[in-house]
């Protein structure tokens, strides 16, 4: 069974940058077919995916936040992580991090999910 646990910080202040991380266990993030995403809900609206690493390494970004996005990893921690910049309040969300076999970029389609962090971007 694999289990992801988020963590990073709940209160971001705007223009900062947003970092996340996701410990992953019951598999190896550099195996398989596996795709490592971050996908995020802001209040009131629907889950919006922002981007993914491939076992092999290879990184896919939503075009729409591509500029304020690096995803990155810690094969030795079996961990992967997001760093969104210049966040405003609109980027104030629960963000989760996810992984299924296979590609793709609906949150839908996504078998495991981490619990979720809450974070506020705010003054």
């Amino acid at each position: 069974q694999v289990q992801l646990q988020e963590s990073g910080p709940g209160l971001v202040k705007p223009s900062q940058t947003l970092p996340l991380s996701c410990s992953v266990s019951g598999a190896s993030i550099t195996t398989g077919d596996h795709y490592w995403s971050w996908i995020r809900q802001p209040p009131g609206k629907g889950l919006e995916w922002m981007g993914a690493m491939s076992a092999s390494g290879s990184i896919y970004y939503n075009p729409s936040l591509k500029s304020r996005t690096s995803i990155s990893r810690d094969t030795s921690k079996n961990q992967f992580s997001l760093q969104l910049s210049s966040v405003t309040p609109e980027d104030t969300a629960n963000y989760y991090c996810a992984t299924r076999d296979g590609w793709s970029d609906s949150p839908g389609e996504y078998s495991y999910w981490g619990q979720g962090i809450q974070v506020t971007v705010s003054t």
